[in-house]
């Protein structure tokens, strides 16, 4: 019979365990994950989502018109586009969580967006962190065919980073 002797406290064993646990447990939302900048829980800076295909302008909303959805506060410029949003919320929220559509392309994360810097290509809305990634993410096609490829890349990491935060905050208490 042979003994390996354990080189770590069962303490760290079950912090390991339990990470490994949290990553493959979160939510559906949690892999979703939405910009909110990097104070708050508010989508896109404020910003109507639908107001963009509605009025084709970047247009404050109000917390009067809100939604939670995905883990953040979406606000509207009125509740007919509320209402509009929560029967279609994949026709409107911006694609990448909102984050930088431009950034996104490179395989990079870029949280702080202009939200009236952005692209409405095929139907489907693109923010990006000035107006010039945003004309030159239109400009080039390729940019949407990149952003699509290194998504799930950027997406993952967004998760981890998460994932990580949450657990430092859970056994910091």
């Amino acid at each position: 019979m042979s003994y390996r002797k354990q080189t770590g406290s069962p303490a760290a064993y079950i912090i390991a365990g339990a990470a490994i646990l949290l990553a493959f447990t979160q939510p559906a939302a949690a892999e979703e994950p939405v910009n909110t900048g990097y104070f708050g829980d508010v989508a896109i800076k404020g910003y109507d989502p639908v107001a963009y295909f509605t009025e084709n302008k970047a247009v404050e909303g109000s917390p009067v018109y809100s939604y939670r959805w995905l883990g953040a506060e979406w606000h509207f410029t009125s509740s007919e586009n509320r209402d509009r949003f929560i029967a279609e919320p994949g026709k409107y929220a911006p694609q990448y969580g909102g984050y930088c559509a431009d950034g996104v392309s490179f395989g990079t994360v870029t949280t702080n967006i202009d939200p009236k810097a952005w692209r409405i290509i095929d139907g489907k809305l693109y923010l990006s962190y000035d107006p010039g990634a945003a004309e030159g993410f239109e400009k080039k096609p390729t940019k949407v065919v990149d952003s699509q490829k290194h998504w799930s890349e950027v997406q993952s990491t967004l998760i981890s980073d998460k994932v990580s935060k949450d657990w430092q905050h859970m056994s910091a208490k």
